[in-house]
């Protein structure tokens, strides 16, 4: 099986398949702002694995805005201080906005983790920024430093044959390295930045998916249609904190039918369409605890046994049971709320409402929940590397354009957006949203330019996606690593995304130098061997270091 997302080294979950979980999601990695989740797993990955599969410790909230303009140290051998693994809420939205207005070095570099940041708790203090801010006045590196330094590093065995590799200045757009960069790579998680990207350009940072609950054709009858949220939750003791309930929906439903008794609850999941596992998965990551079914309806990211998931969550183990059909299991939830057995619940299609519908009547609204906004999503999606979340808001992108919410219309329509943000597509192939398929295909030279875009200003809508990227040594994916002496000089210089599948392994993100300068940088391989995964990491590592510690003039 794939190995997950380099952000959590997953480990495999008990009575799952054995073998290299897909992209892993890890702890929540939030916004500068507020927090948010998903990312690489720090520990020993299990063979085979991907990023998301290794456990990933600590992804903490950023720090709020005001935050940040010195380096945080960071011991040898240490993770993020206190890391409380459950995602925070942001306090304030609206400050993430201002964020991403920002100037590019506070925007990209401010955010980092927060110890415990929850909303509405005043009393909890953010620890200081992570990441140095840019200096506007530093020197740009020159091509040949660059080279110099990375040459040694990327031509190693641990990365195999082929390795490509884009490096560019932020404020320039200078390309200060290239190896391979236009050429299309197998992407692993790294294409949730494509995801994040075209799903806010194509959604914007406040959108907010919604659940509705419908009458159905008999009275009584009551149509539960998906929406696409993944992260719905039955109760207030949901996986994700601060989403959308059902128990609030049926609330409003019981409201709405006044005297009438629930009998019946139909499924509407039909916003969805296709195959419910992407080609070029492998054969494990439906049943491997990283993937599911994707369906529109779900609650809790279609997780089986959710107390032992948020026990493994919090532990760094990102894997978990999920459930065969997840539009089903939430309508079997949302009928025991209602008070309707549940072999009363059965899938169909919700009724034409009528221009003068009234409440009861075939088709009309009794209740509608609304989910997280985008740019929370995104911080899930990206800091835990939820892949479960990256599917949904990658159909996000075709529903968006009009196009079907298939894995097929979500791929053509990011790769549609994507050539719209003038990124350079030629290379561009997606088949799913999270990254774990194998047919995937993105340049070196895509990931940069898409950086840069979001830093620079033009996009503002963009900049929100930096919340969610992991900190070296210090959260998400990331915070286990960068702890050996060849890589400290990246431990709180380097924010990236990380990618991991049995033999891919990428990374792409920033890194500020040891001069301040603010650089871009993307290192894909898709042919190293199969059971090299600690030893790609920590040369990865090392280059984003190499990176971190010189002024490569």
């Amino acid at each position: 099986m794939p190995v997950p997302d380099a952000h959590p080294d997953h480990r495999t979950p008990a009575g799952s398949a054995p073998g290299t979980p897909p992209d892993r999601p890890g702890p929540a990695g939030q916004p500068s702002v507020a927090p948010g989740n998903g990312g690489d797993a720090a520990g020993p990955p299990a063979p085979g694995e991907s990023d998301e599969s290794a456990p990933n410790p600590g992804g903490e909230p950023g720090a709020p805005a005001g935050y940040g303009g010195t380096r945080a140290p960071v011991p040898s051998g240490s993770t993020s201080p206190g890391r409380p693994r459950r995602w925070l809420l942001p306090a304030v939205l609206a400050a993430v906005l201002l964020l991403a207005l920002a100037a590019v070095g506070v925007a990209v570099t401010r955010p980092g983790p927060a110890a415990e940041w929850r909303a509405g708790d005043t009393a909890a203090e953010p620890p200081p920024a992570v990441l140095a801010n840019a200096d506007g006045n530093a020197l740009e590196p020159a091509a040949a430093g660059v080279r110099a330094a990375l040459d040694p590093l990327v031509s190693s065995a641990a990365l195999g044959e082929v390795v490509n590799v884009s490096v560019a200045d932020v404020a320039t757009g200078s390309v200060l390295y290239d190896r391979g960069a236009a050429d299309g790579t197998v992407p692993a998680s790294v294409t949730k930045l494509v995801t994040a990207a075209t799903v806010l350009a194509a959604r914007g940072a406040g959108h907010r998916i919604p659940t509705r609950a419908v009458a159905g054709a008999a009275p009584g009858e009551v149509v539960l249609i998906g929406g696409g949220d993944p992260t719905l939750a039955v109760d207030g003791a949901g996986f994700y904190p601060g989403a959308a309930r059902l128990d609030e929906l049926a609330a409003q439903v019981k409201a709405a039918l006044g005297d009438v008794a629930p009998a019946r609850v139909v499924v509407d999941s039909s916003l969805y369409s296709g195959p419910v596992h992407a080609p070029g998965w492998d054969d494990d990551i439906p049943t491997g605890g990283y993937g599911s079914a994707i369906t529109a309806l779900m609650t809790d990211g279609a997780r089986g046994d959710l107390e032992q998931a948020k026990r493994d969550h919090d532990d760094g183990t990102h894997a978990a049971e999920r459930v065969p059909e997840p539009d089903l299991h939430a309508g079997e939830a949302f009928a025991r709320l209602l008070g309707v057995p549940t072999d009363a619940v059965e899938r169909g299609r919700a009724p034409e409402a009528g221009a003068d519908a009234t409440a009861g009547t075939p088709g009309a609204e009794l209740g509608v929940v609304q989910s997280l906004p985008m740019v929370r999503l995104v911080d899930i999606m990206i800091a835990d590397s939820d892949n479960v979340v990256a599917e949904a808001l990658a159909r996000q992108v075709a529903l968006a354009r009009g196009q079907p919410a298939s894995f097929s219309g979500a791929g053509e329509s990011m790769e549609a957006v994507a050539g719209e943000l003038g990124l350079p597509v030629d290379a561009l192939t997606l088949t799913d949203g999270s990254g774990l398929s194998r047919a995937n295909r993105i340049s070196p030279a895509l990931l940069t330019d898409l950086i840069r875009l979001a830093a620079d200003g033009s996009r503002p809508e963009l900049a929100t996606l930096f919340g969610g990227l992991p900190v070296a040594a210090w959260s998400g994916t990331l915070a286990d690593r960068y702890t050996d002496v060849a890589a400290q000089a990246g431990a709180g210089m380097v924010r990236a995304k990380t990618g991991t599948l049995t033999g891919v392994h990428a990374i792409a993100g920033l890194v500020t130098t040891a001069d301040g300068r603010l650089l871009t940088f993307a290192v894909l391989t898709d042919q190293a061997p199969g059971d090299g995964l600690v030893a790609a990491r920590m040369t990865l590592d090392r280059v984003a270091a190499a990176l971190a510690s010189c002024g490569c003039r």
